[in-house]
């Protein structure tokens, strides 16, 4: 155990992104929830992967504006596609949200199997790398995240249809991907909203921000001090939070 381990200046700023993420993702987490479209996701996320797989096998710069369009590009077209397929096949919607998910992960297998460093950039697309969010990241995802935040609350998404949702949910899992990695993406959205299932409006979200933050922040604690893998650990410790938010609740009576 590394007590000294706990330097803000390289915990801090992977906090700020984790607090970043937050924001768009609990409101969003709860709309999956609702929705019954758990896996969305995921799916998203890693078709958002995949775009950065197929930018980075072209030999663009990593990490780059370039790579951030290509991400946003496959996401976005995953959004187009997850309209259509919920406008044809909505009583199916579920399991091909599932197959899109698994087309895009053995996608991105196949890019990376001539590549000498393919599993390491495999690992870094699940788990992310949040201790190494720079400042320029951070800008990039509060920008976007704002917008996104600023869609949500005018009722964007309602005005644009069933593509507004897809849309914007692939713009959020976009700007967070990279950062934080698909596993902390899909735990970002969904443990907080389940956590809080019991609850409605700001109460909810209260309640499930506050399980976010602090799972995050004793997840980048714990990982520091027992030098272990940030992204898993976060996982793990909003899970936990998750659970003892979940037993803590009492739900809500209707007179």
């Amino acid at each position: 155990m590394n007590l000294s381990a706990l330097d803000w200046n390289i915990l801090g700023p992977a906090f700020i992104a984790g607090l970043i993420v937050l924001v768009t993702h609990v409101p969003l987490g709860t709309q999956v929830l609702d929705r019954g479209i758990v896996f969305i996701d995921l799916a998203i996320a890693q078709i958002a992967g995949l775009g950065v797989i197929a930018a980075n096998a072209l030999g663009l710069p990593e990490g780059g504006f370039y790579v951030q369009l290509a991400a946003a590009i496959a996401a976005l077209l995953g959004a187009l596609l997850l309209t259509w397929t919920e406008r044809r096949m909505a009583h199916h919607q579920e399991a091909l949200i599932g197959v899109m998910f698994i087309l895009a992960a053995c996608g991105g297998i196949l890019l990376l199997a001539n590549n000498p460093h393919g599993g390491e950039h495999l690992q870094d697309l699940l788990v992310g790398q949040i201790l190494w969010v720079n400042t320029t990241q951070l800008w990039w995802l509060g920008g976007l995240s704002s917008f996104i935040v600023i869609a949500l609350w005018r009722n964007w998404i309602q005005k644009l249809g069933r593509f507004g949702f897809y849309a914007i949910f692939a713009l959020a899992v976009t700007a967070s991907v990279q950062l934080v990695g698909v596993y902390l993406v899909f735990s970002s959205l969904i443990i907080p909203a389940l956590a809080t299932r019991g609850d409605s409006g700001f109460r909810r979200y209260r309640k499930a921000y506050i399980t976010g933050v602090i799972g995050y922040g004793a997840g980048l604690a714990l990982s520091a001090v027992l030098d272990l893998p940030s992204g898993a650990v976060i996982v793990w410790t909003l899970a936990v939070c998750g659970l003892i938010t979940a037993m803590l609740s009492k739900p809500q009576t209707t007179s």
